[in-house]
């Protein structure tokens, strides 16, 4: 058992903004359990994180199982003692429209986008609580308020996931505090080393954001970090948007 530093879990850790936040929370001084499916992207991601000074362990796993989120957070307390930060970032595209998604296709959206915070929020919350509290970030999407529709990556089932992102993070908010602070981010254009049609477009994807330029997996990151470190903190069930104010969507 390793005691003495934060311990955080990111869960989608491998790449994009969920690698950003592994980096940024090590730079804060957080021991790391990192989860993904992607295990090459995953091993060079925790190999980063240790490189900053702090102990980061790697598992590979499908963030829709609710029984392995049970067997990580387990592992995690074991190796660690502890758990003081949850994020919950993983997430997919679902660009299949009303008319043409299946019902399995559907299902997978609901299970990775938003089943998965589940999964690991109702293993992390008791030791959390058991230890004197802790704070939980889950990443929802713009789309949450927009539907998403006409200009993004995907379409209603991906919204909808976001959407109830944000309805579950307002009633943990209650249920949880005042041990747990739980909060929500929605970030807008995102650019990172995995494309989009968005960042493809690039130019014209600018002129719609007011700060001119896209967001970057740094940019949300910070954000991410500022609602694990920050102390006091008196924010709870929280949507806080990064997207430079895109009002052209």
């Amino acid at each position: 058992m390793m005691e003495g530093k934060k311990v955080a879990i990111v869960t989608g850790a491998a790449r994009g903004i969920g690698k950003a936040c592994a980096l940024d929370l090590a730079r804060a001084g957080y021991n790391l359990a990192l989860v993904d499916l992607l295990e090459k992207e995953l091993s060079e991601t925790t190999d980063l994180c240790e490189q900053l000074g702090i102990k980061a362990v790697g598992f590979v796993a499908d963030v829709a199982s609710h029984a392995r989120a049970g067997e990580i957070v387990e592992a995690t307390v074991a190796q660690f003692g502890r758990i003081d930060f949850l994020l919950n970032n993983a997430g997919r595209s679902a660009p299949e429209s009303i008319l043409d998604i299946t019902e399995d296709q559907f299902d997978h959206a609901i299970a990775i986008n938003l089943k998965s915070c589940f999964n690991y929020i109702q293993h992390t919350a008791p030791h959390m609580i058991r230890d004197g509290g802790g704070r939980i970030v889950s990443i929802s999407s713009l789309n949450a308020f927009t539907g998403g529709v006409t200009q993004a990556v995907s379409r209603f089932a991906y919204a909808a996931a976001k959407a109830g992102i944000l309805g579950m993070t307002r009633a943990l908010a209650k249920e949880l505090g005042p041990h747990i602070a739980i909060n929500a981010i929605c970030p807008g254009v995102i650019q990172t080393e995995i494309d989009t049609d968005f960042t493809a477009r690039e130019e014209e994807t600018k002129k719609g954001i007011a700060l001119g330029r896209l967001g970057t997996a740094d940019d949300v990151a910070r954000v991410v970090t500022f609602l694990a470190t920050s102390e006091p903190c008196f924010m709870t069930g929280q949507a806080l948007t990064v997207d430079g104010f895109q009002f052209n969507i």
